[in-house]
């Protein structure tokens, strides 16, 4: 796995209710040494669409949950200080195998909706988004930089 990138798994509370999942704890030790969220944010995608790729620059990290859908993640490292530069990761998460993936911003990254439903994904990012000077760089999701075939299955 890519130096710095976490996978947590959520519990599914069930009951003839439904389900209840906890998605952010301030005492996870996943989020250790970390501020808490700056903001929150969800996105839903259609099926087969490829948000990708981008990164931060100013210390960003994110926190991605699906829980509705299922989303292929990618994440590409070419920080030149990491140990685990050049590698890339690729998780499925979302209702089919509920974790939390933690993304150093300064990692490529991106998801594409995998099945035939759209995703909802949230986002507990460390840094509040700055509409006047965003701290995106952006790659399109079949660049040739990053190795990633986003139709490859992976399981």
């Amino acid at each position: 796995m890519i130096h710095d990138v976490e996978l947590k798994d959520l519990q599914v509370n069930l009951d003839e209710r439904g389900t209840l999942t906890e998605i952010w704890r301030s005492d996870w030790d996943f989020f250790e040494g970390e501020d808490e969220p700056a903001m929150s944010y969800l996105s839903v995608s259609y099926p087969g669409v490829i948000r990708a790729w981008h990164r931060h620059t100013r210390g960003q990290i994110d926190h991605f949950v699906v829980p509705h859908g299922n989303v292929k993640v990618g994440i590409y490292d070419d920080r030149e200080d990491s140990p685990t530069q050049g590698e890339l990761d690729t998780f499925v998460i979302g209702e089919d195998n509920m974790q939390a993936v933690r993304i150093p911003g300064d990692c490529w990254h991106g998801f594409k909706v995998v099945g035939n439903e759209q995703a909802t994904l949230i986002n507990f990012p460390t840094n509040r988004y700055d509409y006047e000077d965003p701290d995106e760089e952006r790659l399109p999701p079949d660049t040739d930089e990053i190795p990633l075939d986003w139709d490859e299955q992976i399981y």
